[in-house]
């Protein structure tokens, strides 16, 4: 589907002389949304072009990944099984009630055995349950998946100076900056506490995929909001009041805290008047039914998860 990018008309923009525009690539495939899309492009086309049958991953219990590469395995005919991180939990929380849904398998990893996954020998062990098994790394990140999401560059024809997008292993903030090519400014907002570990990897997923090194790219780590899938109420209601502000639902997971960033940086005049500021939405919005039954949450409900 094509990409929309919509620009945000907000009192902050016009006070601080910036644009903002959300690339909507969580629109841009109805069942495999935004970044996972991207990520998984090249790889199902090497699966196939391989003659496999199964695709394996890993992940967590509210993963993306796991529920993009359940329904990538339905659309495309391939069998799936997805090894998840810690004990069975009955019933299934959505995101896993979706993924069986789909016809995935899932099978449970103590977390010692999780810590393995990507140990050559375990995974080989894994591997041979699979008929004829593709394998795809948790979070999905590979050289095919920064091919991917170097398209979310190449493929934007408006002007822009910078792009934001969230970042948890990487890989799609890596196939950005791969993308551009040294243009513009690209800058990341880890969604991990700690996230500072991501410069080193973002930098060697570069330079294998492109044998270049690039510096017109950062990261901003102090918007993890405590560490990975947590929140404060603040970013709660900051991401409803986006939402209905804008008619755009972020995930309060990756999106939202990009997006919270951006406009704090905008209130303290990190970007020069006249920046055209592009935010790369990467989906997630499935992980809001899982996210709101463990955490208790009465938003946003069912009606505008999409």
């Amino acid at each position: 589907m094509p990409v929309l990018l919509q620009p945000l008309s907000d009192p902050l923009l016009t006070h601080k002389g910036v644009e903002l525009a959300v690339l909507r690539e969580d629109l841009l495939h109805p069942r495999i949304p935004g970044n996972k899309w991207r990520k998984l492009k090249y790889n199902l086309q090497a699966a196939q072009e391989g003659g496999c049958e199964t695709l394996v991953t890993f992940g967590g219990a509210f993963s993306n990944h796991i529920a993009a590469v359940a329904a990538a395995g339905k659309e495309f005919g391939f069998s799936a099984i997805g090894y998840i991180r810690g004990e069975e939990t009955l019933p299934l929380n959505p995101t896993l009630a979706f993924a069986t849904g789909c016809g995935m398998q899932l099978r449970y990893l103590s977390r010692s055995d999780y810590r393995l996954r990507q140990d050559t020998r375990f995974q080989a062990e894994i591997l041979k349950s699979a008929p004829k098994p593709y394998l795809l790394p948790e979070g999905g990140t590979n050289l095919l998946a920064v091919k991917g999401c170097t398209e979310i560059v190449t493929e934007l024809t408006a002007p822009w100076d910078m792009l934001c997008v969230a970042a948890g292993t990487g890989g799609t903030l890596a196939g950005i900056v791969a993308g551009a090519a040294g243009k513009g400014k690209i800058i990341g907002f880890p969604a991990l506490k700690g996230g500072e570990f991501l410069r080193d990897e973002v930098t060697e997923l570069v330079q294998a995929y492109t044998g270049r090194t690039y510096h017109n790219w950062e990261l901003q780590t102090g918007y993890h909001f405590g560490g990975y899938a947590k929140h404060t109420p603040e970013l709660l209601a900051f991401i409803q009041t986006f939402h209905q502000r804008h008619d755009i639902l972020l995930d309060p997971v990756y999106t939202g805290k990009m997006l919270f960033g951006v406009f704090d940086l905008i209130r303290q005049d990190y970007f020069p008047g006249g920046t055209r500021l592009i935010a790369v939405h990467t989906g997630g919005q499935q992980g809001w039914a899982g996210y709101a039954q463990r955490y208790g949450l009465a938003w946003p409900t069912a009606d505008i998860i999409k």
